[in-house]
């Protein structure tokens, strides 16, 4: 994997604050020409923990649009090479129909701290305001929920609903709270998801060389509009034990939310060791 094509310690944090991760218009013109009459004959289903070769044979269009230069650098950096496949499926909403969905995270509750699935999603299309793009809600992956938890939720500050040019891939955390909305225009919404499982240790998968931009801990530190004054304090504190694993730096911190609260020490006393006689 050639270095120029990895992501950047600067976009690794962006996805591990956001949860999510944009590349606009990164797919070409003739490859979004060939998706539509793809998707719509079907992609055949695949056993879960398929390798990409099994699941994708090279030549095939999904293989040629994963092994996009960009787009496989993006993949080895989130989850490494050699992933396997959770599942893919074609999801297309017609002119003026469909219901929007519950918002939800995709997979019963995960707890991982240290590992995490990533989920692609392919615009073959320009996606309008009227088309309903997916509804998605920035820094709400690492929220421990199940599923449709969510579902009783109509809107929260500060959530986005995606509006694109064609060739859009937007790389999601497994977790993130989203969901398809009604398509209001006249044509046929497009999108394709394919969800990656991790077979190796996800650390320091990227380009580091920026690994200690000021930039980074910048994105790290990002506050979300729906969080609580409190309560949002505790996505702080899942996402730098995030960064940790993903960096492999134990000592990293944001105003010693980590340290503090897992601060074990192990000297004794000489009070102790002296039956706290002096």
């Amino acid at each position: 994997m050639e270095r120029k094509n990895l992501l950047t310690s600067v976009q690794m944090a962006e996805f591990v604050s956001h949860g999510a991760l944009r590349m606009d218009a990164v797919v070409p013109a003739a490859l979004n020409a060939r998706a539509i009459d793809v998707f719509t004959a079907g992609i055949a289903s695949v056993p879960y923990g398929s390798t990409v070769d099994e699941a994708f044979p090279v030549g095939s269009f999904v293989r040629q649009l994963i092994d996009l230069p960009a787009v496989a650098g993006a993949i080895h950096s989130l989850v490494g090479p050699g992933p396997t496949i959770d599942h893919h499926h074609v999801h297309i909403r017609e002119p003026h129909g469909g219901e929007a969905q519950p918002l939800h995270g995709d997979a019963i509750i995960d707890v991982r701290p240290d590992a995490f699935d990533m989920q692609l999603m392919y615009y073959p299309h320009e996606v309008t305001a009227d088309m309903g793009g997916t509804l998605s809600v920035p820094g709400s992956h690492l929220r421990r929920t199940n599923e449709s938890d969510t579902g009783r939720y109509q809107n929260l500050r500060g959530q986005t609903r995606l509006t694109c040019p064609a060739g859009t891939i937007v790389l999601l955390h497994h977790g993130i709270w989203h969901g398809g909305r009604r398509n209001d225009s006249d044509i046929p919404r497009y999108m394709f998801k394919i969800r990656f499982n991790p077979t190796v240790r996800q650390v320091r998968l990227w380009n580091t060389d920026d690994l200690d931009d000021p930039a980074v801990t910048e994105l790290l530190d990002t506050r979300f509009p729906w969080y609580e004054m409190a309560t949002g304090r505790l996505e702080i504190y899942h996402r730098i034990k995030l960064w940790r694993a993903l960096t492999g730096d134990e000592t990293f911190d944001l105003d010693f939310w980590v340290t503090r609260v897992t601060n074990r020490p192990r000297r004794i006393s000489l009070a102790t060791r002296s039956g706290g006689r002096r």
